[in-house]
């Protein structure tokens, strides 16, 4: 079983939210680390917190959606420690409203963010990772992957596409050594939510014909919160990927995502869509 101690590991999205808490379980596990966020201040201040205590660190700002970003990412960490043994592909955000009224342009930016730059990033790594016969590829994406819920398409079909795409990578890598998993977050008490209205707040706010179904939208993510798990709950399933020589396909958490994807397993698909449409 791979050791977590000494390992390189690159995490996008890394200043808050799932990628803060896996920098942090990480680090307590003796890996090196290589974060990568846009924001400069949350990341200067977690690289801080990490570095008295924890193994060496690297912290690089930048935006993932941005060529030249991705390549000085990868040089940077190549350059500090001469590898790279694991990528964690957590960066990534979500547009809500109705589907007839989004944007295409916002949803060309979503995907450019979940799907586009994740795989531009990922084919950067990949060349070390196969010269080495080794490392592990770790895609964060959701119970969204396979539940698709109202008022929240784009930025479901984005964990769609995620869930085909690694599914694929997992073939294509296996006879070089190098693991492919997929982590489905459900409900988690982090930033996102937040971001995603502010993002999605002018559709939102001029739904038309829609907008008598927000409240009941806005009522059903209120009441997730009472279930909702918490960052360390990924960074706790990243931490196993990492550490296994055969990690599982997928993994859930908390509890509810795997009640969750089991009903969709178990229901059939009309009774299972009343449902989601109830509590959305």
């Amino acid at each position: 079983m791979p050791s977590l101690a000494g390992q390189v590991v690159l995490i996008t999205g890394a200043s808050s939210g799932i990628g803060e808490a896996t920098a942090r379980r990480l680090a307590r596990a003796g890996a090196r680390l290589v974060l990568f966020a846009r924001r400069e201040d949350r990341l200067a201040a977690l690289a801080r917190s990490l570095a008295p205590a924890g193994p060496p660190l690297l912290a690089v700002t930048g935006d993932i959606t941005v060529e030249a970003d991705r390549r000085r990412l990868v040089d940077a960490a190549l350059e500090k420690f001469g590898r790279i043994d694991a990528l964690v592909n957590n960066a990534g955000y979500g547009t809500r409203g109705p589907l007839e009224l989004v944007p295409v342009e916002l949803l060309r930016r979503n995907f450019e963010t979940n799907v586009f730059s994740l795989v531009a990033l990922t084919q950067l790594v990949l060349p070390h990772l196969r010269a080495q016969r080794s490392g592990c590829i770790v895609n964060i994406g959701s119970v969204a992957g396979r539940i698709a819920r109202p008022l929240s398409s784009v930025y479901d079909s984005t964990k769609h596409a995620l869930e085909a795409l690694t599914d694929g990578l997992r073939g294509e890598l296996q006879p070089f050594g190098v693991r492919v998993t997929l982590i489905r977050p459900g409900f988690i008490l982090t930033e996102f939510a937040d971001t995603a209205h502010r993002a999605s707040e002018p559709i939102l706010e001029n739904a038309g014909p829609y907008a008598p179904y927000l409240g009941g939208f806005r009522a059903g993510y209120q009441k997730l919160h009472r279930i909702a798990g918490v960052p360390d709950d990924i960074a706790q399933l990243v931490a196993r990927a990492l550490a296994s020589d055969c990690p599982a396909p997928r993994y859930a958490a908390p509890l509810h995502a795997k009640i969750f994807l089991g009903l969709r397993w178990l229901l059939p698909a009309r009774l299972f869509a009343w449902l989601v449409r109830l509590r959305t």
